[in-house]
C-alpha cells in the first residue's frame, strides 16, 4: 500500500518507534494548530488556534490503540442573546488504527463481517496515522449544541430585540389583542357622538332664532 499521508502534517504521527510488540506504550504531547471547521454552526475552535494534545500509543495485536485528550479554547455566540462567548473545551478520544495485514487476516477468518464496519475502520499507512478525523469527532461531540453565555441568560426582548440582561426592568405595556378592536370601535363611537352633539347644537340655535 502506498502512503497517502503527509508526515509533515501536524496531525499525522509515526508509530515506527513504538514497534509491533503487544503492550508497548508511547506517550506524546503536542500543540497543533486547529484545522478548518473544527466545530458546529454556532461554536467551535477558530482555525489556527492552538490545540493541546496529550495521548498515548499502545501496541496491540492488530494495530495501535490511540487514547488521549484535546484541550482548546472555543468561540461562538449565545443562542439566546447572540452575544459572543468563549470557553475552554476538554475532549477525550480513543481510536484503533489497524494494520492493513491484520485486516486481511480478520477478513479471511470472518468472511461475514459487515461492509459498513470495514468502511469505518481506520488503518495505519506505512506506520503513519492521521489524528484529524478522530480529533474532529471528539471535539464536535464535546461541544454544546445550544451554547449560552450563562445558564440563566434571559435572551432578547421579543418585541424590540433589546438584550434583557442589560436591563432587568425592561418591559412594554401589554395590549390585549382581544380588546384592541373594541377599543378602536369605542373611539369611533366617541367621535360620532361628538359630531352628533355638534349637529344638535346647531339645530337648537336655529330654532331659537
Amino acid at each position: 500500500m502506498n502512503a497517502r499521508l503527509d508526515h509533515r502534517s501536524p496531525l499525522v504521527f509515526d508509530t515506527r518507534d513504538l514497534g509491533r510488540r503487544p503492550g508497548a506504550l508511547q506517550r506524546l504531547s503536542r500543540t497543533v494548530e486547529a484545522p478548518r471547521d473544527l466545530g458546529n454552526e454556532v461554536i467551535g475552535v477558530p482555525e489556527g488556534a492552538p490545540v493541546e494534545l496529550e495521548f498515548r500509543l499502545e501496541s496491540v495485536m492488530d494495530g495501535v490503540l490511540v487514547t488521549g485528550t484535546a484541550r482548546a479554547s472555543v468561540q461562538g455566540e449565545c443562542v439566546r442573546c447572540l452575544e459572543p462567548l468563549e470557553r475552554e473545551l476538554v475532549a477525550d478520544f480513543q481510536e484503533m488504527f489497524s494494520y492493513p495485514d491484520a485486516d486481511a487476516r480478520t477478513r479471511t477468518a470472518e468472511p461475514g463481517d459487515d461492509a459498513e464496519e470495514e468502511e469505518d475502520t481506520l488503518f495505519l499507512e506505512d506506520d503513519l496515522f492521521d489524528l484529524e478525523p478522530v480529533l474532529r469527532d471528539a471535539v464536535v461531540l464535546a461541544l454544546p449544541m445550544q451554547p449560552v453565555c450563562q445558564d440563566d441568560c434571559p435572551g432578547l426582548c421579543s418585541q424590540c430585540g433589546e438584550r434583557l440582561a442589560d436591563d432587568p426592568d425592561h418591559h412594554h405595556d401589554a395590549v390585549d389583542i382581544r380588546w384592541a378592536a373594541l377599543q378602536g370601535l369605542a373611539t369611533d363611537l366617541d367621535g360620532e357622538k361628538d359630531n352628533m352633539g355638534g349637529a344638535e347644537a346647531g339645530v337648537d340655535e336655529k330654532q331659537e332664532k
